[in-house]
C-alpha cells in the first residue's frame, strides 16, 4: 500500500475511536505525531521536481528533520480537520516546545485554553513543534522536560489534571524482559518496589518503538474502551499500585510449570497407583457432598436472583460423579499401549505407543461437573491441567478443585491441576507455548476463534452443539415421543441435547406433529418455529436456527422429506467447531467444520441408511437419542454424570 494512503487510513482509524469515546461522554485530548513523516514526503517530492537528471545521480543527503516538521505540520492538521469534519466533529491544534513549560504563565494559559475547548466538545490535538524545538533533532535527543510524544502526553496529563493517561503501543504492555522471550512476563500492575529491579532490556526490535503505526495498532484493538470498562489490559501505573497488587501472586508461568512438574511425577506412577488416586478422589467427593451442595446452590441462587437461567450450571449430583470416576478408574490403561508395531528390518522394531499429551489448558462452559470429568480423565491419562470454568459456577468450581487437589498424594503434588479464576489470565497462558501442550476451548465459536488466533499452542476446538432430531413419515410415533423427550428434557444444558426438531410434512397431515408438540409443551419445553412451522403451530418464530438454547426450549421446523432434513442440518449445523475433535495448530489447517450429533427416527431402512451416510456430523444415530453421544457410553469414560438414559434406543 502507498505510505501516504496507509497513513491516512491509520489516522482515520484513530479519529473513529476518538469519536466513539466522545459520544460516550469522555473528554479526549489527543497527543499525536506524524508531521515529520508527512513533511518528508512533501520535501522529497519537491526535491525530485526541482532536481536535474544529473542531480539525481548524486548521493542524496538526508532531509533535515526540523524542515520536514515545518513542511508537514500544516498538511497533518489539514488531514485531521477533514477527517474530524466528516464525523461532525471539530479539532484544534496546539503546538508546544520543551521551553514553553518552563514559563508558569504559559502553563496557566494552556490549561485555560484546553478547558475552553473541551467545554465546546472540541478535540485538542497536541504535537511538539519540532520545527523550532531547541533539541538537536526530533526523536534523537532525550534531554529536557519531555523528549517524545509519550513523555509529552505524561506531562500534559499532569498539567491538565487528567483522570487517565493511555499510552498506546503495538505490544500488550510492559514486560519483565524482551516480549519475544518465553520467560518474559507481562506486568499487569507496575509496583516500583517489586518490578524496578526485575526488568531486563534486550536489543531493539520492530515492536514497542512508538510511532503512528504502533499507536494505531493499540487503539484499533479497542484497548482504550476496555480500560475504561475496567478490564485488565496492558500495564497499570498508579502511585498506590502497591496497595492494590497482592504481595504474592501466582503467575501464569508458575502455575503452568507447576502443573507440568506434577504431571511428570504422575506419569512415573504405575497404572494401579493412578487408579487409586481416582478412587481416593471419588471418596473425597462423597465425603464432602454437603459442602459441595452448599456451594453449588449458592451459584444457582445467584443466577436466579439475576434473572438468568440456571439450567446450564446444573445441580451437582455428587454420587453420579463419584460413580463415573470409579468406572473410569477400572478402564483399560491408556498409557503405554502399543498402537502399531512395524518390523523395519531384521531385529529393528518400530512401535507406536500411547503417551500423555503433557499440560492441557481447558476453558469450559458453566457446567461444574465438567471440571470433575476433565480432571479425572487427565489424571487417568497422566496429564497436567489448567482449568478455567464459567464465572456462573465459580463457587462450585472452587470447592470441587479444592477437594480434588487435597486428594492428590504428596508423591504427585497438589498443583497438578491449576484453577484459573479470571479471564484476564488467559492471554498470559496462551503465550506459554513452551510449557502448555494443548488448548481445548469448550464454548462459542467466537471463543474458539479468538483463542485460535491468539496462540501458537495447538488448539482442539469444541464449540456449539446444534443437535437435530428428524422424525420421518414412517417413524414409530410411540418411539419418536420417547426419543424426542429424552433428547430435550433429560439434561437440557448438555451439548448433546436436542436443539432443533425436524418433522416430515406428512406428520402435519396425520396429527403426528401435533402429538409431539403437545408432549413437549406438557413437559414445560418452550417451542420456537421456523418459517413453515411457526404459523401452522402458532408458536413464536425462532430468531436463528444456529441458536443453542441449553435450556428447556427448542426449535421446531417442517421439512419436505429426508433430503430436506439433511440440507437443513448441513446448512445450520456446519458452522460449528464441534465434537469429535478438530485440531488447529501452526502446522495443521482447520479440517472441515462439522455438526455435533444428529438423529433420524424412521422404520424405513433405506431412508435411514441414506440419512446415516449423507449427514456430515460427528455422530449420526438411527432410532436413538442424541444423548447417547456420551463419553461413558462410548467406553471413553467420565461423561455420564446424569446416569439417566432413554430405553428406546436400538
Amino acid at each position: 500500500m502507498d505510505p501516504t494512503r496507509a497513513f491516512v487510513k491509520d489516522v482515520k482509524r484513530v479519529i473513529i475511536k476518538v469519536k466513539e469515546l466522545n459520544t460516550r461522554g469522555f473528554e479526549v485530548i489527543l497527543v499525536t505525531s506524524g508531521a515529520v513523516g508527512v513533511g518528508r514526503q512533501r520535501l522529497r517530492y519537491r526535491r525530485l521536481v526541482n532536481s536535474s537528471f544529473a542531480d539525481l545521480q548524486k548521493p542524496q543527503l538526508e532531509l533535515d528533520g526540523k524542515a520536514c516538521a515545518a513542511a508537514g505540520q500544516s498538511g497533518l492538521m489539514a488531514l485531521y480537520d477533514v477527517l474530524f469534519s466528516q464525523l461532525d466533529m471539530t479539532s484544534s491544534q496546539l503546538l508546544v516546545t520543551d521551553n514553553d513549560f518552563k514559563n508558569p504563565d504559559f502553563r496557566k494559559q494552556l490549561s485555560e485554553t484546553v478547558n475552553s475547548l473541551l467545554d465546546l466538545r472540541v478535540i485538542p490535538v497536541f504535537n511538539e513543534n519540532d520545527a523550532i524545538s531547541t533539541r538537536r533533532a526530533p526523536y534523537e535527543d532525550s534531554s529536557g522536560i519531555f523528549w517524545d510524544n509519550d513523555s509529552l502526553a505524561a506531562l500534559l496529563a499532569i498539567e491538565l489534571k487528567a483522570d487517565l493517561l493511555v499510552l498506546l503501543s503495538d505490544v500488550e504492555g510492559l514486560y519483565s524482559g524482551p516480549p519475544g522471550e518465553p520467560r518474559s512476563k507481562l506486568i499487569h500492575t507496575y509496583v516500583k518496589e517489586r518490578h524496578q529491579g526485575e526488568i531486563t532490556f534486550g536489543d531493539k526490535s520492530r515492536l514497542g518503538r512508538g510511532g503512528m503505526t504502533a499507536k494505531v495498532n493499540g487503539i484499533a484493538s479497542d484497548s482504550v474502551l476496555k480500560v475504561l470498562q475496567g478490564e485488565r489490559v496492558g500495564t497499570l501505573f498508579h502511585q498506590d499500585a502497591k496497595l492494590w497488587a497482592p504481595l504474592k501472586e501466582v503467575g501464569a508461568r508458575e502455575m503452568a510449570v507447576a502443573a507440568r512438574d506434577c504431571s511428570r511425577r504422575l506419569q512415573s506412577l504405575s497404572s494401579e497407583d493412578r487408579r487409586k488416586i481416582l478412587l481416593d478422589i471419588a471418596d473425597a467427593l462423597e465425603a464432602n457432598e454437603d459442602l459441595i451442595r452448599v456451594e453449588n446452590e449458592v451459584d444457582i441462587d445467584s443466577k436466579a436472583r439475576e434473572g438468568k437461567a440456571s439450567q446450564k450450571i446444573g445441580t451437582l449430583l455428587v454420587s453420579s460423579l463419584a460413580k463415573s470416576i470409579r468406572v473410569l478408574a477400572d478402564m483399560e490403561e491408556p498409557i503405554g499401549r502399543v498402537l502399531k508395531r512395524t518390523e523395519l528390518a531384521d531385529g529393528l522394531i518400530l512401535e507406536k505407543t500411547s503417551c500423555p499429551l503433557g499440560v492441557l489448558l481447558i476453558v469450559f462452559e458453566s457446567r461444574p461437573d465438567a471440571l470433575v470429568q476433565i480432571a479425572s480423565l487427565a489424571i487417568r491419562s497422566g496429564n497436567g491441567l489448567l482449568l478455567k470454568g464459567g464465572k456462573e459456577a465459580m463457587r462450585s468450581n472452587a470447592i470441587l478443585h479444592k477437594v480434588i487437589s487435597r486428594a492428590l498424594p504428596d508423591s504427585v503434588g497438589g498443583k497438578l491441576i491449576g484453577l484459573v479464576t479470571s479471564r484476564d489470565e488467559i492471554p498470559d497462558l496462551l503465550k506459554l507455548d513452551d510449557v502448555i501442550d494443548l488448548v481445548i476451548p469448550r464454548g462459542s465459536n467466537k471463543l474458539v476463534s479468538q483463542i485460535k488466533e491468539s496462540t501458537k499452542i495447538p488448539v482442539l476446538g469444541h464449540a456449539d452443539g446444534i443437535c437435530h432430531v428428524y422424525v420421518d413419515k414412517s417413524a414409530d410415533m410411540k418411539m419418536a415421543k420417547r426419543i424426542v423427550l429424552d433428547a430435550k428434557i433429560d439434561y437440557p444444558a448438555a451439548c448433546n441435547a436436542m436443539e432443533t426438531l425436524l418433522v416430515h410434512e406428512h406428520l402435519l397431515e396425520n396429527g403426528g406433529l401435533n402429538d409431539l408438540v403437545l408432549e413437549l409443551k406438557e413437559e414445560g419445553v418452550s417451542l420456537y418455529g421456523g418459517p413453515r412451522s411457526s404459523a401452522v403451530l402458532d408458536i413464536p418464530a425462532a430468531q436463528s436456527f444456529h441458536h443453542e438454547y441449553n435450556s428447556m426450549a427448542c426449535t421446531v421446523e417442517i421439512v419436505d422429506d429426508v433430503r430436506g432434513a439433511i440440507d437443513h442440518i448441513h446448512h445450520h449445523g456446519r458452522h460449528v467447531f464441534s465434537s469429535p475433535l478438530t485440531i488447529f495448530s501452526p502446522v495443521m489447517e482447520s479440517i472441515d467444520q462439522i455438526s455435533h450429533t444428529d438423529c433420524i427416527i424412521t422404520e424405513d431402512h433405506q431412508v435411514a441408511e441414506f440419512f446415516l451416510h449423507q449427514v456430515d456430523s460427528a455422530a449420526v444415530f438411527h432410532n436413538a437419542s442424541p444423548r447417547f453421544c456420551d463419553g461413558a457410553r462410548f467406553g471413553l469414560g467420565a461423561e455420564d454424570s446424569k446416569g439417566k438414559r432413554s430405553s428406546s434406543r436400538r
